[in-house]
């Protein structure tokens, strides 16, 4: 549907037994936007994931992508993992692990061998990996690697990119190579990006609104009125601070260490007034 939103959730809720992940989660994720999904662990962030891929049905509540029912396998969305190690002696090159993205997952007949090399080629060249695509993906660095998967997701042309923790074990560096990278997709496709993150610091400069999970609420909005002592203290519930250390923002609680997300990490930016409370 050429009107509807790339994302639309109303009243989900997403639970197992008697245990809810989160609920009464109203989203609305407009074509093109950058939206990063923050929170603690076990807040919800990659089940939210796995509910708009298809993989994961909420308990309560709809879901549509781009107007329908989420559907395992869409062409339509692409998905970054979490950086995860190769084994240094696996016989797989990086061009090999691009083509997966592209009949690797799917039964059926393949594409032809000459159009399945350039659109190949082409996606590899157009994240800086045509270097490296041919050696052992085990023996690529962290940011190689990435670069590679970001290749494999964006091979069948997403109008939706799903990334879950892509920063994860990558140096400074990396991440804003790997940040700059889908944001330029973005830009030159118009594709949406869903990024789950424990640091907002790498991708603050492109995203436009945040989504925090906690304990089952949520708050949802730009990062000026999310990222607050204020607002982060009544999704917690309890004080937490927002302070500004060498250049970041790191948030802290009086009762524990640095919270980043009660212990996850997460070191969001120094922000504006707090705004209108949104969750349940």
């Amino acid at each position: 549907m050429a009107d509807a939103p790339a994302i639309r959730i109303e009243q989900a809720a997403v639970g197992y037994g008697e245990r809810r992940i989160w609920e009464g989660l109203d989203l609305t994720v407009p074509a093109g936007e950058f939206l990063a999904v923050l929170g603690p662990n076990g807040a919800g962030k990659t089940t939210l994931l796995k509910v708009v891929l298809g993989l994961e049905r909420p308990s309560a509540g709809t879901v549509e992508i781009e107007g329908r029912a989420p559907r395992r396998g869409s062409k339509r969305i692409g998905y970054i993992p979490q950086q995860r190690a190769f084994d240094r002696d696996l016989p797989v090159r990086g061009r090999d692990l691009v083509r997966f993205g592209l009949d690797g997952h799917r039964p059926g007949v393949p594409l032809a061998r000459r159009e399945s090399r350039r659109r190949v080629d082409e996606v590899i060249r157009a994240v800086g990996a045509t270097a490296f695509a041919g050696a052992p993906v085990g023996r690529l660095s962290g940011g190689e690697q990435q670069r590679l998967r970001i290749a494999q997701a964006l091979l069948g042309d997403p109008a939706i990119l799903l990334c879950d923790e892509p920063l994860l074990s990558l140096d400074a560096a990396h991440q804003r190579v790997i940040t700059a990278l889908i944001d330029q997709r973005r830009r030159q496709a118009g594709t949406t990006v869903v990024f789950v993150t424990h640091d907002i610091n790498p991708v603050l400069p492109y995203v436009d609104r945040v989504l925090y999970l906690v304990g089952g609420r949520f708050a949802v909005g730009s990062p000026a009125e999310i990222l607050t002592a204020e607002r982060l203290s009544a999704l917690y519930g309890t004080a937490v601070d927002v302070l500004r250390a060498g250049g970041r923002v790191v948030v802290v609680s009086p009762d524990d260490d640095e919270l980043g997300g009660t212990g996850d990490g997460h070191h969001p930016p120094a922000v504006s007034p707090p705004a209108t409370w949104e969750g349940g």
